[in-house]
């Protein structure tokens, strides 16, 4: 699915979006070593079996980068300008490897451009949730987006 232009979002609007994905060591171990992130709670088996968690946790931004992106086919693919802003980031829950996210939108706010007539400003509301339903992530997007083209 194409993304949707400005005037296809409405407040209070909620996707639950058909991508899923099942977090692997391997997607870990490359987006730290891509990041040059060597946190030995994501890299290292022998540490974090020493920690709370028993097991090594997915690095959080990797799972802030993977729930974002699982949304873009269904809200911004080919429809937006630019992102704006990502804020009040959470993860009230750990992703571990083998973890199958999903990942739920809801459009917090519409509002028209200030300064570009042909575009408006969208606040999404990204949540991740495992297989389990727990959720794992939680973030607000502001994305700015083309209004649909004059036929």
């Amino acid at each position: 699915m194409a993304g949707l232009w400005f005037e296809e979002f409405t407040q209070g609007m909620v996707i639950d979006h058909a991508i899923t994905r099942t977090i692997t060591e391997a997607d870990n171990m490359f987006f730290c070593s891509l990041t040059y992130n060597s946190q030995p709670l994501h890299i290292d088996h022998h540490f974090a079996e020493q920690t709370e968690f028993g097991k090594p946790l997915v690095n959080s931004l990797f799972t802030l980068g993977a729930m974002i992106g699982m949304t873009v086919n269904e809200t911004t693919h080919g429809t937006t300008i630019a992102n704006l802003g990502m804020t009040e980031v959470n993860f009230p829950a750990p992703v571990f490897h083998g973890d199958t996210l999903h990942i739920r939108t809801t459009v917090a706010e519409c509002r028209e451009s200030k300064s570009r007539p042909n575009a408006g400003i969208v606040n999404f509301v990204h949540e991740a949730f495992n297989q389990d339903d727990t959720l794992v992530a939680v973030c607000k997007r502001a994305a700015f987006m083309h209004k649909k083209p004059c036929a």
